[in-house]
């Protein structure tokens, strides 16, 4: 049974969203994602003017002749959401948790992703694989998604991104679009988002708190690592030490983009203290320019 708040917390994501999903992100979505991925469709003989590179050799050395592979555009896609729910995730000091952010933002990409037709499906993780709901498609498996990422308890509180990715690779085989959704809280993992983005259309959704970037002149302060325990009593009221704390943080976060860059991987970052939509337009807007540059080449 589904306690009363968080069926409220569902609903009221669900009318927050929908404006934004039927005037906005609807569009985008169908013109960023739509059309980007193929499939493999059959084999058939050789025609003069076939491109050679798209010959399928093993069926033309069993048939003596020579065959090419004809692919089709993927009438529906697969939108997976990879979503970290450690205990860093639990969160919050302004209006909302992280994983409260992280809901609404995967609301917004379910609902736009099911007036397409498209299949949604979800992975949680933490330091081990938490839950899985396969990809479906539809309004109501949307809300079946939005519904676990609010109403699911974990039992790790750790984070390890690499395993998540390396399941995810295990149980979707056909390319997919990837939302890892996470606050990146974690050691080790570039290598497999390099895997990863190679294999799908990879995405890595950044979830922080302000508190996370700066602390308040509020004196003597204790601050715990909601992952491993650890505590630690900090003097806030110290103008070296509160500045300290916002290089690391900085430090950090362009360390990540940096890595992101890298990797050729894509990334919005969201923020309990502001509104989610700027960085998704912000989204949006890039891919449908990388879209149109890519055309205009190709058209030279």
């Amino acid at each position: 049974m589904i306690p009363q708040d968080v069926l409220k917390k569902i609903r009221r994501i669900e009318i927050r969203t929908k404006r934004l999903v039927s005037d906005v992100f609807s569009g985008e979505y169908q013109s960023v994602f739509k059309g980007r991925g193929i499939e493999f469709s059959e084999v058939r003989e050789y025609l003069h003017g076939d491109d050679i590179r798209s010959i399928d050799w093993n069926v033309t050395a069993r048939m003596g002749h020579p065959f090419v592979k004809k692919f089709e555009e993927e009438r529906q896609l697969t939108v997976m959401f990879v979503v970290d729910a450690s205990a860093s995730e639990r969160f919050g000091t302004v209006g909302r948790l992280k994983t409260e952010m992280a809901a609404e933002l995967c609301a917004i990409l379910a609902f736009s992703a099911a007036r397409n037709n498209d299949r949604v499906g979800l992975i949680v993780f933490t330091d081990r694989i938490e839950k899985v709901v396969p990809p479906e498609r539809g309004r109501r498996h949307a809300l079946r998604v939005i519904r676990e990422l609010l109403y699911f308890r974990p039992e790790g509180t750790g984070t390890d991104i690499p395993l998540a990715l390396d399941y995810l690779s295990s149980v979707v085989r056909r390319h997919a679009v990837v939302f890892l959704v996470s606050d990146f809280l974690d050691e080790g993992y570039e290598r497999s988002l390099a895997v990863t983005n190679r294999r799908y259309d990879l995405i890595a959704v950044h979830v922080d708190d302000p508190r996370e970037s700066e602390l308040p002149p509020v004196g003597l302060l204790e601050l715990a690592d909601p992952e491993t325990g650890e505590r630690v009593v900090v003097d806030t009221a110290s103008a070296a030490f509160r500045e300290r704390y916002r290089d690391l943080a900085r430090s950090s976060r362009e360390a990540r983009a940096r890595a992101f860059r890298r990797l050729g991987v894509d990334a919005i970052s969201v923020t309990t203290g502001a509104d989610y939509v700027e960085p998704l337009e912000r989204f949006f807007r890039m891919r449908e320019r990388r879209a149109g540059a890519l055309v205009s080449r190709g058209r030279r």
